[in-house]
């Protein structure tokens, strides 16, 4: 057989190979698997290695110091509910009825995680509908807090909705107790590597259910692992922590005086991310080697619009050692060093993001704006665009590319 024979049996292959795969059976078996495949070797052409530490050496400073006591926003203005003075105990243990179960698709645990949470109060729909509207490329790894809010706000709005930072166990169990799931956001180790040197650690959204105190564990629907799990209270503390203890609660509006009862303060958004931001200095002084303490202390300051201090304390949480997805999932450091004119910072940052997870739009609009800055105007518009066209419904990218006068 002559070499013309067997590259044009070689390209047809290749070609018949391509035209299966846009199958979407054969997409929906295949495409993670060769999204891994491109990691592998992406992690041995160029390693990755830990996120990088700040180029200045981070100096033992004096501890944080708590902000003012901050005055509720107008959104939610209003009289401050507050827990009985001797409220009702709560049952040693309570189980409600879970929701149909459903299996999440790759990269898919918070739209999963919502649909069952929705589902659980008679809407019809699946995690599909969900990412259609708020992810639309099934590559992206990644979905906040936020956009679940957005979609529920959006098209579930015969609910009510709402998330805080700084949650703890009797707070979830309450809510369950009440009658109301709780979606939160914890760690997730994956059983193998997807790179040379992988740490595993992730992040994943578990739908609470039921707890009980005999067994010090609650009851929840994990989208990858099954339904009808289980986890410690301990377990689930520690699991949750690098996240700021995030929770999402959807409940009826006929409950929301229940809702309003079991936050207490932490209803004004703005005293529960003061009280986020206390436990975090808490558990720097109980342990100043915790990264992730760190790290949401500089978040809540992020929200506070404390910038330069913000950036000191993720620079401590660097310096400290984090995962090395912490970035996919959580961008306060990106906010921190850019408002608080750290340039070069927010280039390391960003670069190690886009290293770990290419497709990050967080990471290439937060990189745009970094070369912004360092009057890059063109490699900015491509990241930019780069990141339209991985979610062309962020309006965060369409406000970038507005901003430089450049189209998709």
């Amino acid at each position: 057989m002559s070499w013309r024979k067997v590259l044009f049996a070689v390209i047809l292959l290749i070609g018949l190979a391509a035209l299966i795969y846009q199958i979407p059976a054969v997409n929906n078996r295949l495409g993670w698997r060769i999204v891994a495949a491109e990691a592998y070797v992406r992690g041995v052409v160029n390693p990755a290695g830990e996120l990088p530490p700040p180029a200045v050496v981070v100096t033992q400073r004096e501890e944080p110091t708590s902000q003012p006591t901050p005055i509720p926003t107008e959104i939610f203005a209003g009289p401050t509910p507050t827990l009985a003075p001797s409220p009702t105990p709560l049952p040693a243990s309570v189980q409600l009825a879970s929701p149909e179960y459903e299996g999440q698709d790759w990269n898919n645990c918070g739209p999963a995680a919502l649909s069952m949470y929705l589902n659980f109060y008679g809407w019809e729909g699946n995690q599909f509908d969900i990412s259609g509207e708020i992810k639309p490329a099934r590559e992206d790894r990644n979905v906040n807090p936020e956009e679940l809010l957005f979609y529920t706000r959006n098209y579930a709005g015969w609910l009510n909705s709402t998330f805080r930072v700084g949650g703890n166990i009797e707070m979830l169990k309450g809510f369950v107790a009440a009658g109301i799931p709780v979606i939160v956001e914890s760690v997730f180790i994956f059983d193998e590597p997807f790179w040379l040197d992988d740490d595993r650690w992730a992040a994943h959204y578990l739908l609470l259910t039921g707890y009980d105190d005999a067994s010090q564990t609650f009851t929840v629907q994990d989208t990858f692992r099954g339904p009808d799990r289980t986890i410690t209270y301990d377990q689930l503390n520690v699991d949750w922590q690098p996240f700021n203890r995030v929770f999402m609660l959807v409940y009826p509006p006929d409950q929301e005086s229940t809702v309003q009862g079991i936050l207490g303060q932490h209803w004004d958004e703005d005293y529960n991310r003061q009280a986020a931001f206390e436990t975090a200095q808490a558990e720097i002084e109980a342990d100043p080697e915790n990264a992730y303490a760190w790290f949401n202390l500089g978040s809540n300051q992020v929200y506070f619009e404390q910038y330069a201090q913000a950036a000191q304390s993720y620079d401590q949480a660097r310096t400290l050692g984090l995962p090395q997805r912490m970035l996919r999932y959580q961008f306060g450091p990106f906010f921190a060093y850019f408002h608080s004119l750290r340039t070069d910072e927010l280039i390391t940052v960003t670069s190690y993001a886009l290293q770990i997870t290419p497709n990050a739009e967080e990471a290439l609009l937060w990189h745009g704006w970094g070369l912004f800055r360092q009057g890059n105007e063109a490699s900015a518009i491509a990241h930019f665009q780069q990141a339209y066209n991985n979610n062309p419904l962020s309006p965060d990218a369409q406000y970038a590319l507005d901003f430089m006068g450049a189209s998709p």
